[in-house]
């Protein structure tokens, strides 16, 4: 019961620490979850809009970036996505579907030497080429894989 007890108390006063913290403004989580977004690059409603927006109006194509994607998806709602960029350097992996009515799927951020990988499922509305982009020392690389999308997984 004392063990029990303690975890109550522990878990009390790191609320009421968060609780003041947030009162006094020293917490913004708003400004930590609202960070920096390229509003304009995912509101894009064409890959090349979307290209231009993210900075990547000419982009090599590089075999060092993996893109792991079925060849054909009997679900189109639910797409499993991986990436990884084994360019060094990479600070940044884009991820679009050419046919989506808004292009730009996700961008992620890499710092401090973090590995650029990233697994994602996305929704794919027709049979498309899914794009990938890469921003490494301030050039932007590409590759891309075509994904066919079926209706109850007939393989038309």
């Amino acid at each position: 019961m004392d063990m029990l007890r303690r975890t109550i108390l522990k878990g009390a006063s790191a609320g009421g620490v968060l609780t003041v913290a947030l009162a006094a403004g020293m917490l913004k989580p708003g400004q930590v979850l609202a960070a920096e977004w390229n509003k304009s690059a995912f509101d894009a409603k064409d890959l090349d809009g979307a290209l231009k927006a993210i900075g990547a109006g000419v982009a090599a194509e590089s075999k060092d970036i993996v893109v792991k994607a079925p060849d054909i998806a009997e679900n189109g709602a639910v797409v499993p996505i991986d990436v990884a960029s084994n360019i060094p350097n990479t600070s940044e992996l884009s991820i679009l579907v050419v046919k989506n009515p808004f292009p730009l799927s996700t961008t992620f951020h890499f710092s401090n030497g973090a590995v650029p990988e990233a697994a994602v499922r996305l929704k794919l509305a027709q049979t498309s080429v899914v794009k990938v982009i890469a921003k490494a020392d301030g050039k932007f690389y590409t590759a891309q894989k075509e994904v066919k999308v079926t209706v109850g997984g007939c393989g038309g």
